[in-house]
């Protein structure tokens, strides 16, 4: 009987496990996209940097992860899946729970230079509004930051 109680608590275990490694990758690697994507607009400037993370097939699209570039002021650099949002400010955008994510993006770059900002908006492939947990990484040594998210 112990034999059959510890094997399931091995079994239960390894799939919960299994659920957070694939839950920490995508996280982990929108982080990862954000980072060196700071570290690509810094290194060749806003220019080359815009023109980069709006490439749909560039280096900062991953599958559905990809990066969006935007300034403290609110407006929308950069986006890869989306360029008629280019130029367009966000700064009062609000998610479906009528939070200004944005602003608090810019928040988080301004004081920390980065960190995770959690937001409601809706999934493109279900339709359906979900909770999108986003890595905001500041440009150092400019108005701008990247972001990179997953829904949950």
């Amino acid at each position: 009987m112990k034999k059959a109680v510890w094997s399931m608590v091995v079994v239960l275990a390894v799939v919960f496990g299994a659920a957070y490694v694939v839950q920490a990758a995508p996280l982990d690697d929108a982080k990862t996209l954000a980072e060196k994507s700071a570290a690509y607009v810094k290194a060749n400037g806003k220019e080359k940097g815009i023109a980069e993370i709006a490439n749909p097939k560039g280096q900062f699209v991953k599958g559905d992860l990809y990066v969006t570039l935007q300034d403290f002021n609110g407006i929308a650099l950069a986006n890869p899946m989306n360029p008629k949002l280019h130029g367009q400010n966000h700064l009062e955008l609000k998610d479906a729970t009528g939070k200004t994510f944005i602003k608090e993006n810019i928040e988080v770059a301004k004081t920390k230079g980065s960190g995770w900002v959690t937001y409601s908006w809706t999934n493109p492939a279900t339709k359906k509004i979900q909770a999108k947990k986003a890595w905001v990484q500041r440009v150092e040594g400019t108005d701008m930051y990247t972001m990179s998210g997953v829904f949950q």
